[in-house]
């Protein structure tokens, strides 16, 4: 039978209770107090952990993308596909993924770097470049499958990096839209069309 570390278990519910109370309200919306409660510690638990608000919301920046990397983009950019088909089984997983939260919740949260980029980035300068570079490794994702279509001959004469850059804002954008509208159905309809995105260098279009 495991050990369990009870200082370890007590930072996990923490980090848990912020993911879950952020991502469904709002970094305003949430303190500290708040988060003590849904993880059933006290106050001197938190601070003996993190030494603030915001560096709790850096470490749970990270566990989100640890989560999403484990759960989302291993899977659906798993070398055994074709690079283009990785991007279509991204778009089919994440919808899937967005469509049993709503079951369960009745809302659609969107995307947690987004929301919080939108909230913070012109209020808090290292959450925002915790969102950045979060969304660099992102953008460096789809740069990878692109370069791969370009020597397998899927894709010919794109500036990868540049078209790195607009499926990521795409994704966004689509996320932010299904949000509003509360409807996973907009990541079925839209978000296949990440795959169809083509940025071609300034040069190629003379």
């Amino acid at each position: 039978m495991p050990v369990m570390n009870p200082a370890v278990d007590t930072q996990q519910r923490i980090l848990d209770s912020a993911r879950e109370l952020i991502h469904s309200r709002s970094y305003a919306d949430v303190g500290v107090a708040a988060i003590c409660r849904h993880a059933g510690v006290k106050k001197g638990s938190f601070y003996y952990f993190f030494s603030s608000k915001r560096d709790l919301v850096l470490a749970v920046l990270d566990s989100y993308y640890l989560q999403m990397k484990r759960n989302l983009l291993d899977v659906a950019f798993s070398p055994g596909l074709p690079p283009l088909q990785r991007l279509q089984r991204f778009a089919q997983l994440l919808y899937e993924v967005q469509k049993s939260n709503v079951a369960s919740t009745g809302y659609l949260f969107g995307c947690p770097f987004g929301n919080l980029a939108v909230e913070l980035s012109t209020q808090d300068e290292p959450i925002r470049l915790k969102v950045a570079e979060i969304f660099s490794r992102l953008r460096t994702d789809f740069r990878r499958i692109l370069d791969e279509a370009v020597k397998t001959g899927d894709l010919e004469g794109i500036d990868t990096e540049a078209t790195a850059a607009a499926m990521l804002a795409y994704f966004e954008g689509v996320m932010m839209m299904a949000k509003t509208q509360n409807d996973p159905e907009v990541l079925h309809q839209l978000l296949p069309g990440i795959a169809a995105i083509r940025i071609y260098p300034a040069d190629a279009l003379l």
